[in-house]
């Protein structure tokens, strides 16, 4: 038995396909949603398309933005000779809210994972050999503590040592297992300061 309406069935059923949104969590937002100024849903869904639109790669980090550079590859006081590498745009942004690495990034858009089938190949690897034909002197690998993060990291240690660049990796303050995204500033903070050479 319907209890909503088609539109607001449909409705509740396109906000339950974001992540991490139930059914349940799906309901509320739609009848807030509902209840809202027209002009307040308007600019809500006109940002989200606008967003779709227009964030695109950075040219260099391959961080998401809505410029050819994002912020941190335009700004002239950051040291370019550091890279740290990060599996995504939200760990890169974890980082950012420590404000304390003063270097640029790489953003790979995944991890090496044979058993879901991605390789090396279908990370952004070959764009960051590329960045490390500039002046770079330290790659600090910033991956997540799984397996796949594991993975990513000796690989690209493994590619990166004979070319004499330091290679570091983020210490071991992250909890293996741990998202990046989810672990709070001082502990990203400890795993940056602490990170080793590999």
């Amino acid at each position: 038995m319907d209890y909503y309406s088609r539109q607001i069935s449909e409705l509740i059923e396109e906000l339950s396909k974001l992540p991490g949104v139930g059914n349940k969590s799906a309901q509320r937002l739609a009848f807030y949603l509902i209840n809202r100024p027209m002009e307040d849903v308007q600019k809500l869904s006109d940002t989200i398309i606008g967003a779709r639109k227009n964030v695109r790669y950075c040219k260099q980090c391959w961080t998401l933005t809505d410029q050819e550079l994002c912020p941190i590859c335009s700004n002239p006081k950051r040291d370019r000779t550091t890279i740290m590498v990060v599996e995504d745009t939200r760990d890169l942004a974890a980082y950012e809210k420590i404000g304390k690495y003063e270097g640029v990034y790489h953003v790979l858009h995944g991890a090496i994972s044979p058993m879901l089938g991605v390789g090396p190949g279908d990370i952004k690897l070959k764009e960051l050999m590329v960045r490390l034909q500039g002046d770079v002197r330290e790659v600090i690998i910033a991956t997540n503590s799984s397996l796949e993060g594991e993975t990513t990291a000796m690989y690209i240690s493994k590619l990166i040592k004979p070319t004499g660049i330091k290679v570091s990796r983020i210490a071991s303050g992250v909890p293996v297992g741990g998202d990046l995204e989810y672990i709070d500033e001082v502990t990203l903070l400890r795993a940056l300061e602490g990170r080793v050479e590999l």
